[in-house]
This record gives structure tokens, C-alpha cells and sequence, in this order.
């Protein structure tokens, strides 16, 4: 089997990277990419920035390379549902994506995990104001890329898988102004967060180190359930 895993950076593959052989660069027109074995079969691990326009050319840009017979868009996700909590794993029962729905498909895993519904977006959710406004709306948890990827896999006739790891809760706000910080490719502008944060460095920076770490922490756990998944 051939498996194409989508996400936004490179950040995020570390704990699904512990888990494969053979692990080599692939030569795909993105940001980043790793090709190698994953429990035996096939992989290709692609990451090109944040939202959909990233993710579909991820996608479109790995498939001219390599032919999968599923593709799963990955990563971090931040909580809706208040009982969801950090590196807890979410799979994806569908995908909404503004005014569109997809259908995603359950892998065969048996580590501990929730489904639902995942919310995709075109900006970070920064408030538990608004994540309390699309959990209304029926969403487990709330990311920026699957509804990119899920419409690519549908083009192209590939069954979509969506697994997604909680790295911020629902109750939260978030000090930091990530969305003033994201660049037209995708990528945070790290020198304009900062100096954001310095503005407010008893807020903001232990904010920037505990999500650093939840990320951490949450990519490991995303890796192990990845590994055990039989899509």
C-alpha cells in the first residue's frame, strides 16, 4: 500500500518519522517532504504551509511524484469539544469546510482516540469565544488544511483519511496574535511574533514556550497512533 501524509510543517512528522525505515528526502515541489516505509508500506510525508491553498498544492505537487492509494491530512489541531484534551488524537468522521462537507474514512487503529467532525478554516482559531460558536455548529476540533486535502483527494479519486492531535483546548484564548503573523505562504512570520510577544513577555512568552511543548508532546502521540493505523 501507498500512503500520502499531508501536513502543514515539518513540525509535525517527527513522531510519525520515529516509526519508519528507510527514510529519505522525496523530490516533490513543497516546502518539505520525507519518503520511506510506514509498518511495511509506502510513504511519502509532505508538509507546505498553512490553509487550504498550501494543502492542495501539497497534495497536487506529491501525486505528480507518487500514486497513493490513501491520502491523510495530519497535524495539530485546537480543541472544540471541552472534553477534549492536549495530545488526545481526533479522527476526522467528516470534514467541513466552509460551505462544503467531505466524507472521511476510519482507520483500523486500536490505540485510545475520539471521532468527530473536523472543522477547517482559513485562519487560527485564537479564542474560546469562537471555538465556542463552531463547536455550536457540531465540530470536534478546528484546523486549517484538511479541507484543502480532502477536495484534492476527491479530484482525484483517492480515499481521504483526516487524524488530527489536539495541541490547544477549547476554553482557551490565546494571547499571541498568530493570524496578523502568517504570511501569504503559509508560514509564520517567527521574527514578527516575537516581537509581538516582547510587548507582553509575561503573557506571551510562556505562552509561545507551553505550546512549543504541547507540540512536542502532542507530535509524538500523533506518530504512535499513525504507526498502529491500518488505512
Amino acid at each position: 500500500m501507498r500512503i500520502l501524509i499531508i501536513a502543514a510543517d515539518a513540525m509535525e512528522f517527527p513522531g510519525i518519522l520515529r516509526h519508519m525505515a528507510a527514510v529519505k528526502p522525496a523530490a516533490v515541489a513543497v516546502d518539505w517532504s520525507r519518503a520511506g516505509l510506514l509498518g511495511g508500506h509506502e510513504a511519502l510525508l509532505a508538509a507546505n504551509g498553512m490553509g487550504w491553498r498550501c494543502a492542495s498544492a501539497a497534495v497536487d505537487a506529491a501525486m505528480a511524484k507518487f500514486s497513493p492509494d490513501a491520502i491523510v491530512s495530519t497535524g495539530f489541531a485546537g480543541a472544540l469539544d471541552p472534553e477534549l484534551q492536549v495530545a488526545e488524537v481526533v479522527v476526522a468522521t467528516a470534514v467541513t469546510a466552509g460551505a462544503g462537507t467531505f466524507g472521511a474514512l476510519k482507520p483500523d487503529c486500536g490505540h485510545s482516540h475520539h471521532m468527530g467532525v473536523v472543522c477547517s478554516i482559513d485562519h487560527v482559531a485564537e479564542t474560546a469565544a469562537e471555538k465556542q460558536l463552531l463547536r455550536a455548529g457540531g465540530a470536534s476540533a478546528v484546523e486549517m488544511e484538511a479541507g484543502g486535502v480532502a477536495q484534492r483527494a476527491a479530484s482525484h479519486g483517492v480515499p481521504f483519511y483526516c487524524v488530527r492531535v489536539v495541541t490547544d483546548l477549547a476554553g482557551e484564548d490565546m494571547s499571541n496574535d498568530f493570524n496578523s503573523a502568517l504570511r501569504p505562504d503559509g508560514h509564520f512570520g517567527t521574527m514578527k511574533i516575537l516581537q509581538s510577544a516582547l510587548r507582553q513577555p509575561l503573557i506571551r512568552l510562556p505562552e509561545l514556550l507551553r505550546l512549543r511543548s504541547r507540540c512536542v508532546r502532542s507530535a509524538r502521540a500523533l506518530g504512535d497512533f499513525i504507526a498502529d493505523c491500518r488505512f
